[in-house]
């Protein structure tokens, strides 16, 4: 990536101390006790937290919660709207250039492997831009619409046709252009794009504990989280977004709200949505603990250690470079 000890950018320059684990491990509660003992600020690292409202559906730190230790990064944008995470690292360039220059410590907490993987490696760039081709594929979206545009990626690229909504016009022709103009898909070239290049990864200071979860106290945690969403408002939640702004393409992905909208429509039981929101919590869970074995140099906590808190956090604090 070209980059150096001089590099001016604040994600290759400083340190990046990361919380991460699978939903419902136990991040919120040992991020503000690390938070109250070395005083740092919370930045989420979370996909779906940065949309305004998707309170409850996120497990978005409440105000008691904020009250304890300032958090960043949280209520960016509005449901209808997309964001993405090359957004995402431009907003914390920001941040991170005003908390350097005031001093403050601060945490990243979150369970977005992917983000995780940007701040970490920085993003897939890809061949530059061909105008030309760019032209012709303007000229085939006004002429024939976007599902003619996304057949072409479908047929070059089907695992970004899956991944990218035809409305997506933008993404849907970079991801035709990356085809086109290297002879590999840019799905392929993203999984290339991986923490197993030990010399790109240690580029970047990026200093990660993780909270480990797994096993029959753990499924049942989940289950139990999912039911106090529910009788928290989760319904209510949805229902107010979807008739206000509306969910975008990426917020209408985040994990539960197309079951919560189901059981307000009469569509599902309650039992049956808990059920359902149960079992694809547990696969995201399983997904993303495969997505964190590939962290070689991470400090994993097993959850049922959180007991002792105050040791945990202290030791945790350490290992991130923050006491």
């Amino acid at each position: 990536m070209g980059m150096s000890s001089m590099s001016q950018d604040p994600l290759d320059r400083l340190p990046l101390p990361c919380l991460v684990g699978p939903t419902a491990a136990g991040k919120t509660a040992l991020a503000l006790s690390i938070a109250e003992l070395t005083g740092c600020e919370l930045i989420s690292l979370d996909s779906m937290q940065v949309y305004q409202g998707m309170d409850i559906g996120t497990a978005k730190a409440t105000a008691e919660e904020r009250a304890r230790a300032p958090h960043h990064m949280l209520d960016l944008v509005q449901p209808s709207e997309s964001f993405d995470v090359a957004m995402y690292l431009d907003e914390v360039r920001g941040l991170l250039n005003e908390l350097a220059e005031q001093g403050r410590k601060y945490l990243f907490i979150g369970g977005t492997a992917f983000w995780l993987r940007a701040l970490h490696l920085g993003l897939f760039d890809g061949p530059a831009r061909d105008e030309d081709l760019r032209k012709r594929l303007a000229d085939l979206l006004e002429a024939e619409g976007a599902e003619a545009l996304h057949e072409k990626l479908r047929q070059v690229d089907p695992v970004s046709a899956e991944r990218l909504h035809p409305n997506d016009t933008r993404r849907v022709v970079r991801a035709i252009e990356v085809f086109e103009l290297s002879g590999d898909s840019l799905s392929k070239q993203q999984r290339e794009w991986g923490w197993h290049d030990s010399t790109r990864a240690q580029q970047r200071d990026v200093r990660v504990v993780g909270i480990a979860a797994d096993g029959e106290a753990y499924e049942q945690r989940l289950r139990e989280r999912v039911a106090a969403m529910l009788r928290a408002g989760w319904v209510e939640e949805a229902t107010t977004i979807r008739a206000g702004c509306g969910f975008g393409f990426t917020a209408a992905k985040a994990l539960g709200y197309k079951e919560v909208l189901a059981l307000a429509d009469g569509e599902l039981e309650h039992a049956a949505c808990l059920d359902e929101i149960t079992l694809r919590t547990r696969q995201f869970a399983r997904k993303q603990r495969t997505w964190y074995r590939k962290l070689d140099d991470a400090y994993w906590v097993e959850a049922g250690q959180q007991g002792n808190m105050t040791r945990v956090a202290e030791e945790a604090a350490v290992r991130l470079g923050l006491s």
